[in-house]
């Protein structure tokens, strides 16, 4: 008969000892902290999304305080009260005008995305194209486009064009960087790798290079989607007679400040709206982001 050794015994009473503390963590009784913690989470995650609306809520309350506690007249700071009401009194005037806005927002913005997305790809992959079409298009970029507004209305005339074309050249730069610096950011070891492998140029471009520019890229849409509302207020400033720029500048010039905070209300939402909906596209076209936060 063969006798166990003490060490022998001691790693049997040690295995024993785990096996009974594992099955002790699977009880019952922990069911309820398990989901406990499942509810915390939930409840976390909810009020984390909260935060961005309890913001803008806090804010119109500060502002209303601040009306009321220092008794600022109307003519300079009207309250929010006042400015709702004009918003839903004037809805159908604000509303016909953003129509307008939109439209130019939506067409410039759309045609810079069209545009500055395969020109950074090109200017990123053909060191010639670097050479001969990126120089140009800095010098471009270093003209102030609001000194040239005004030569857009004597070409293009008070239509959309020339409202349009002034939202593309304010809003091309900064995705055209974005796009070249998300269409260079590939390592070229991984490049290596998947030519090793056999795969061709447009297998290497949708599965590698173009998935790895996306943060980059849709960094460079939200820079320019903040921008265009402005380009388009900016070009209806220079020569307009329908629009929110034109309304604001209506506003201004009969000191009907309660009309400027209701375009400027429209305005925000206008730009939260667009804020979204960039951010849903990135959300569904990058999955792989969203593995990565959860």
């Amino acid at each position: 008969m063969q006798v166990t050794s003490s060490p022998e015994k001691a790693a049997d009473v040690s295995r024993a000892t785990n096996r009974q503390r594992s099955a002790a963590s699977d009880t019952p009784a922990d069911v309820p902290k398990r989901k406990r913690s499942k509810t915390e989470r939930a409840i976390r995650r909810i009020g984390w999304n909260l935060l961005p609306p309890l913001t803008f809520v806090g804010i119109v309350a500060l502002w209303w305080g601040a009306v009321e506690l220092f008794k600022i007249p109307a003519y300079l700071l009207p309250g929010p009260q006042s400015v709702f009401s004009r918003c839903v009194t004037d809805a159908g005037l604000l509303w016909a005008h953003s129509k307008v806005t939109l439209t130019e927002i939506l067409l410039g913005f759309g045609l810079t995305i069209v545009t500055a997305i395969p020109l950074g790809l090109l200017i990123a992959l053909s060191p010639l194209s670097k050479q001969l079409v990126y120089p140009p298009i800095m010098l471009m970029q270093l003209v102030p486009k609001i000194a040239v507004a005004p030569l857009f209305l004597v070409w293009l005339g008070f239509g959309m064009e020339s409202k349009v074309l002034l939202t593309v050249l304010l809003t091309f730069f900064p995705l055209l960087i974005a796009s070249i610096s998300g269409f260079q950011i590939l390592d070229d070891r991984l490049l290596y790798l998947t030519k090793s492998m056999g795969a061709t140029s447009w297998e290497t471009f949708r599965y590698l290079r173009f998935p790895a520019a996306l943060p980059v890229i849709f960094s460079g849409i939200k820079t320019s989607a903040t921008i265009a509302a402005t380009a388009a207020i900016v070009a209806e400033f220079v020569g307009a007679n329908k629009g929110l720029g034109y309304v604001l500048l209506r506003g201004t010039s009969t000191m009907d400040i309660e009309l400027v905070f209701a375009v400027l209300v429209v305005l925000t939402l206008i730009g939260v709206a667009i804020n979204y909906v960039v951010e849903f596209c990135e959300w569904a076209m990058t999955p792989w982001q969203r593995a990565k936060n959860m």
